[in-house]
Parts: C-alpha cells; structure tokens; sequence
C-alpha cells in the first residue's frame, strides 16, 4: 500500500510528465485499435460516403473528449470560468492559456487516428469510390450505363469478392487511384500539423513573452492553490472527524461510568492537537459559511504583513526596531 502511494505522489508531484505520458499511450493505444479494426466497407452508394468519413472523424472526436476527461486541470478550468467574480477579477489569458494546454496534449491521439486512416487508405477508397473518374480509368469502349447503374457498380470497387466491373474499370486501378490520393492527404495533414505544433510551441513565446509566462504562472498557481485548499479541507475534516469522535466516546464514558459507579477515564494528552488545527471553524453551520465564501468571493492575491495591536485597541504594522550603531560597528569589527 505505500508503494501504490508513493507512485500516486509522484504523479501528483510530476502531473505534466504524467499527462504527457497519457497522451503518449492514448496515441498508440488508437493506433492499435485501428489495426485490430475490421474495416468493412458497405459497397452501397448511400453508405459508402457516411461509414467512410464516419469512421474517419468519429474515433478522433471521441480521443479528443477522453483527453479532456483524462486531464485533471479539466475541473479547475471549468471552475475558475464559472466562478463568481468576488473579491478576485478572472484573466481570460490564463483561462485560454490553460484551455490551449489541455487541447494540444488532447489532440495527440485524434492526429495520429487521423494521420494513420489517411496513410492507410481504406476510408477515402470506402468513401469516395463512387468519384472515380471513369472518363480517364474506365474503358471508353464499354457501353455506356445509366448514372444510378455506374454509381452501383462503382460502390462495389472495394469490396472485391462482389465487385462485378472488371470491363467497365479495373477493380486494382480504382483502389491504387483513391489509395494515392488518401496518402497524399495523410501525408499533407502529418506536415500541416507538424508545422502547426511548431509554431505553437517555439514561435509564440516569442512575441508575447512577458503575457505568456503571466499566464503560465498564474495556471499553475490556480492549481496549486487548488490542491493545497483540497489538502487544508481534508486536514480540517480529519481533526473535525477525530474530535468529534473523541467527545462521543468521551460522553459515552461519562454514562456508563455513571450508571456503573465506576470513575470516568482521563482524556488522552494529545486530545488537544486536533484542536488547534481546526482553526476556530469547530461547527458545521460555519464550515458551510466558510465554503460558500471561498466559491463566491475568493480572497484578492495580495499579502500583507503581520499586524500588532496598539494600545488604543488598532492594529498597525509591524516594524523591526532599530539596531544601535555601536552594535553595528562591533559586528564589523569582528568580521
């Protein structure tokens, strides 16, 4: 058991590495699903398109929205959108900042599902089959068919087993015509999104340096700031929890004890300790107040220094008093 928390402490501690690795195995986990895919085209001219580009765009879609639910920052980001303005203005450039964080490692999986169906061909040759230019393919010389006869024959060019329109084009021409054409794309969109990526991540810290590390740095405090309130509410549950407990035994003890003539135990030392970490929020009522007021009106991000109360009863800051000059002068002496 300390070995699985160790682990999950090291992926809270490393959460950008441990995304990235996500991403990493999503991206070959849709690689693998699409060479365990049984592709079946249709071969009918009504489907041939939509199961085509369905199996095309659907699969990345759905990679797309797992990347955003693997992701952590998914409910910071959503929280920090629908949060109450308050005591605390919202920045939309750390709020895009983190939506284009989230989106770059989501689209991972999705452009490799992408890249690998163009490369290999199937669903441009499912879906656009019907498109083969017959004038240049086909064999000028067959008689001519009505256009719903030449789209039905065409439809049935992937499927070989039933294709039956060896005279009117050949089965192997068509399927090397589209299966080129998908790979050029493939080929296209795996620059269009290398070049796409580079620009994103080399180019625009450039122009906007002092905006982007603004945004970088305020993202991250919003989630640390998160994580170390998640952390305080559990420690403040625990010793909430454990005193509460201890007064109902300790009340329990104190009947019993009662009705058996028998003296009640001593609290255990350390019965203050929980105490103190509740930090005067020992009821429920306040709790809730306390819970409503961090959602609504988050305290301003501006630290003030430790005040001491005056002898008219005010606060004023506190000031280190001065050091004497022969105190100074001795110091030096000595160094």
């Amino acid at each position: 058991m300390d070995k699985f928390r160790m682990i999950f402490q090291f992926l809270q501690s490393n959460q950008e590495s441990f995304m990235n690795g996500i991403c990493g195995i999503m991206a070959l986990a849709s690689v693998q699903m699409y060479s365990a895919f049984d592709f079946n085209c249709p071969c009918l001219p009504r489907y041939n398109l939509a199961y085509g580009l369905g199996i095309l765009l659907v699969p990345p879609f759905i990679l797309f929205l797992l990347g955003f639910v693997l992701n952590n920052n998914v409910s910071v980001l959503v929280e920090e959108w629908r949060r109450p303005r308050g005591q605390r203005g919202k920045d939309p450039a750390v709020l895009r900042y983190m939506f284009c964080s989230m989106a770059q490692r989501a689209m991972i999986a999705p452009v490799v599902w992408v890249s690998v169906t163009l490369l290999d061909g199937k669903c441009i040759t499912c879906a656009f089959c019907t498109s083969v230019p017959f004038e240049t393919l086909g064999n000028a010389s067959h008689p001519s068919l009505s256009q719903r006869e030449m789209k039905k024959v065409l439809a049935r060019i992937p499927c070989k087993d039933i294709y039956d329109g060896q005279e009117l084009i050949a089965n192997e021409v068509a399927i090397r015509y589209l299966r080129c054409i998908s790979q050029a794309l493939g080929w296209c969109f795996v620059l269009l999104m290398t070049m796409l990526a580079f620009l994103v991540r080399s180019l625009r810290p450039c122009f906007t340096q002092a905006a982007f590390l603004k945004s970088r740095y305020w993202s991250h405090y919003i989630d640390i700031e998160r994580k170390l309130f998640d952390e305080t509410c559990a420690e403040h549950a625990r010793s909430f929890a454990k005193v509460c407990i201890q007064q109902f035994f300790e009340g329990m003890s104190t009947d019993v004890a009662a009705a058996c003539c028998h003296p009640p135990r001593k609290a255990p030392a350390d019965a203050g300790e929980p105490t103190e970490k509740l930090l005067g929020i020992t009821d429920q009522g306040t709790m809730n107040t306390a819970l409503k007021s961090w959602h609504r009106c988050k305290p301003p991000l501006h630290l003030h220094s430790p005040a001491l109360p005056s002898g008219n009863g005010e606060e004023q800051p506190y000031v280190h008093p001065p050091v004497p000059r022969k105190e100074i002068a001795a110091y030096y002496s000595r160094v």
